[in-house]
């Protein structure tokens, strides 16, 4: 029976394993092999050059530097204030209510404060990006912040906020964050729910500020919990692509200021036909997701509490 084991359980992993094979790993080689020619998409001849398309691509000043100086800017502000905010959300409705006799509540309404923030998480990527465009858009074109500022006596960009070279990228990381730090209240909110009240009633007699609690005991239990949040969140932000291109003027713009590593792809893939330089940068995407995650998951190692 022990051995017969084995045939069983590959024949359930043969067909998922196939198909993964079939479609997520043999592209991710294709691409590889891409990479090294000049191929333009258009035919079935391919010419390999080697690493020319790399050593090209850190030479382009015009989309590949702007893009990658961009996304650089994402993947440090966007997973930071996404997880500190969520974090503070999710304390706060979780421990942060009036206490009674000793006791730790959350505030009242809690479960209704997590539906309206985990809102934006039922919307797609296509809609918030669409609703976004219109808050940003002038005042003379229906734009509720631009609307907001002028009522209170603040002058808008004439052209909306989207068209500032230094405003764009500001507004799409905070539109990042925005659909995003809902789910992950939720989250870190589940991980908050299997700490024993114990613990946090101690704090109490013994006199720690929320705080102090917040420091000394609610982030330590729920490190592996940031740790984890940490990685999705560095993905996301090298993969924000979409909301550029829907947002954005110029799908990037003004000027290439919200140009994003993503939509380098695009453009080299499908505007300019040159599918071989486009490959390439997706190569180098690739290595830079993965090493983002093993330097996050080594960088922010901790030992295990216990509780």
């Amino acid at each position: 029976m022990k051995h017969g084991k084995v045939p069983f359980i590959l024949s359930f992993l043969a067909l998922p394993v196939g198909l993964y094979t079939w479609l997520v790993l043999m592209p991710f080689a294709q691409a590889f092999q891409i990479s090294l020619t000049d191929w333009s998409g258009t035919s079935n001849k391919f010419n390999y050059i080697g690493f020319e398309n790399f050593v090209e691509l850190f030479q382009d000043d015009v989309f590949v530097l702007p893009g990658l100086k961009n996304t650089g800017i994402i993947l440090l502000v966007m997973p930071v204030l996404t997880i500190a905010l969520a974090l503070f959300f999710a304390f706060m409705l979780n421990v942060g209510g009036q206490s009674k006799g000793g006791r730790i509540r959350g505030v009242r309404g809690a479960s209704f404060y997590k539906i309206v923030y985990f809102f934006p998480q039922v919307l797609s990527l296509a809609i918030i990006a669409i609703l976004w465009k219109q808050m940003y858009a002038p005042a003379n074109f229906g734009g509720m912040l631009a609307s907001a500022l002028k009522f209170v006596g603040i002058t808008p960009p004439v052209n909306g906020f989207l068209a500032r070279e230094d405003f764009v990228l500001w507004c799409v990381i905070a539109v990042m964050v925005w659909s995003a730090v809902g789910f992950y209240l939720v989250f870190f909110s589940s991980a908050m729910a299997s700490i024993p009240t114990e613990i946090y009633e101690a704090a109490l007699i013994d006199g720690a500020s929320r705080v102090t609690t917040f420091f000394r005991v609610t982030l330590p239990l729920l490190w592996e919990s940031v740790q984890t949040a940490w990685v999705y969140l560095g993905i996301i932000a090298l993969d924000a692509f979409a909301l550029v291109y829907i947002m954005t003027p110029e799908q990037g713009g003004p000027n290439h200021a919200s140009e994003v590593i993503g939509g380098v792809v695009y453009r080299y893939s499908f505007s300019f036909q040159e599918r071989g330089m486009g490959a390439a940068i997706g190569v180098v995407l690739f290595f830079a997701t993965l090493i983002m995650a093993v330097v996050s998951l080594r960088v922010t190692r901790r030992d295990r509490v216990e509780y």
